[in-house]
């Protein structure tokens, strides 16, 4: 069954934990945003996967280089999965990845920004990587045109593990799970949502 991840874009570690505590029962993985990271540092991966050591605790880095150091980091403070950006060096990814085997944590690459994503992902996915992340930023989400089919067909297309984020709601998660992804993840349908325990129930839901 698809896994239903919530994303935290959230900018301080006290109302990323109040949310995460009206979520966990609803959630498999909790994603601490890159801005709430370059907001609060590594202190809100400890405190995020302190409160909740039964959840996978994802830290959204967007790694650009550097991929062995800023994984180590993240896996110290707790993390279980990091992102290392598709559009950095296949170096990078096979940094992050050794680190990851070294420490029993994963490593997902985020193809943000990548034209031919299908393509990039199936390259990714040779090189050891728990899953690829086809993803639709906020501004790309705002621009005319966006459709979130667009990243379903890719996600199919490629063949390899995949989740899906850019604008999933409970209108729209069947489409994801059909599509085949292993992870749906889903942001502000929950963090805007007035009752987010109640959103996230209704997405787990219509997941099951």
């Amino acid at each position: 069954m698809t896994e239903l991840q919530v994303a935290i874009d959230l900018l301080s570690t006290d109302a990323a934990l109040e949310l995460a505590a009206a979520v966990a029962p609803h959630v498999d993985i909790i994603e601490l945003g890159t801005p709430l990271i370059k907001s609060e540092g590594l202190a809100v991966i400890r405190a995020i996967k302190g409160a909740h050591p039964d959840k996978t605790v994802f830290a959204d880095l967007k790694t650009a280089d550097a991929g062995a150091l800023e994984a180590r980091i993240a896996f110290d403070a707790g993390a279980d999965l990091v992102t290392v950006l598709g559009s950095a060096d296949d170096s990078t990814i096979v940094g992050a990845v050794g680190v990851a085997k070294e420490k029993g944590k994963g490593i997902v690459v985020d193809l943000i920004g990548v034209e031919d994503k299908a393509a990039r992902a199936r390259e990714v996915h040779a090189l050891g990587v728990d899953f690829v992340e086809f993803h639709a930023g906020l501004d790309e989400q705002a621009q005319p045109g966006f459709s979130l089919e667009t990243l379903l067909t890719a996600g199919s297309t490629a063949q390899v593990p995949f989740s899906v984020a850019g604008g999933v709601t409970v209108d729209t998660i069947a489409d994801v799970q059909k599509a085949g992804a292993r992870v749906a993840v889903v942001g502000g349908a929950i963090y805007s949502a007035a009752d987010p325990s109640a959103a996230a129930r209704e997405l787990r839901a219509a997941i099951a």
